[in-house]
């Protein structure tokens, strides 16, 4: 075999892996895509939300959703973060799969509807933005043992003497799981933010949400 023959089928072949590699990307979501690593697991939670209602893990079950911490007092970096975050609300709102959780970092100054009538405000459908309170130390315990948005050596503070203010935001999974962490105050973060909310909503939800009981009756 000449060496025209050899590079012609090096060539051929070559060629062949590229249709192919990218027939599958399209025919396969997701395939070929580095995945997101998995930070950690949310670990169940109780809240009450803008309208007076009991939530828990329920809730996002199944469901994309990105976590955020604010304050509706606020007037440095929540009322940035929230703006930012209505371009990502506007490009998913329409997803049936899709959420917003937002958590006070107040929550004796937000109530319920204290968040409610910021949520109106903000004309923004509460089944797919949802604002939430409780009690300090459970949402705290969230932020920093679900979703990795603040350092866990603050809890040895006492709870009266702490405040959470951060402008970091959670991206989870359908099945619960923390896979990115995002600077809300950044655009390019944010557009980062939108990529992978598409990429985990075409990610099948996976069967260890039952195996651990994460989101169990």
């Amino acid at each position: 075999m000449n060496k025209k023959k050899v590079f012609y089928y090096v060539g051929f072949f070559a060629l062949l892996t590229v249709v192919f590699y990218f027939g599958l990307t399209k025919a396969i979501p997701g395939f070929g895509k580095v995945k997101l690593p998995i930070l950690s697991n949310v670990q169940p939670f109780h809240f009450v939300n803008q309208d007076g209602k009991q939530i828990d893990e329920r809730a996002v079950q199944g469901k994309v959703y990105v976590a955020e911490y604010f304050f509706t007092t606020c007037q440095s970096i929540c009322p940035i973060m929230n703006k930012n975050l209505v371009a990502v609300y506007e490009e998913f709102k329409n997803e049936e799969g899709f959420m917003i959780l937002s958590h006070t970092c107040d929550p004796e100054t937000d109530s319920a509807a204290q968040l409610k009538h910021y949520s109106d405000s903000m004309k923004v459908d509460n089944k797919r933005w949802m604002f939430v309170t409780g009690r300090k130390d459970s949402l705290y315990n969230s932020a920093r043992n679900s979703y990795l948005l603040d350092d866990p050596k603050n809890n040895l503070t006492s709870i009266d003497q702490q405040f959470l203010h951060t402008q970091f935001m959670a991206l989870v999974d359908k099945s619960g799981k923390v896979r990115k962490i995002y600077d809300g105050l950044k655009k390019d973060e944010l557009e980062e933010l939108k990529r992978d909310i598409r990429d985990l909503l075409a990610e099948p939800v996976s069967q260890e949400r039952f195996s651990n009981n994460m989101f169990g009756s």
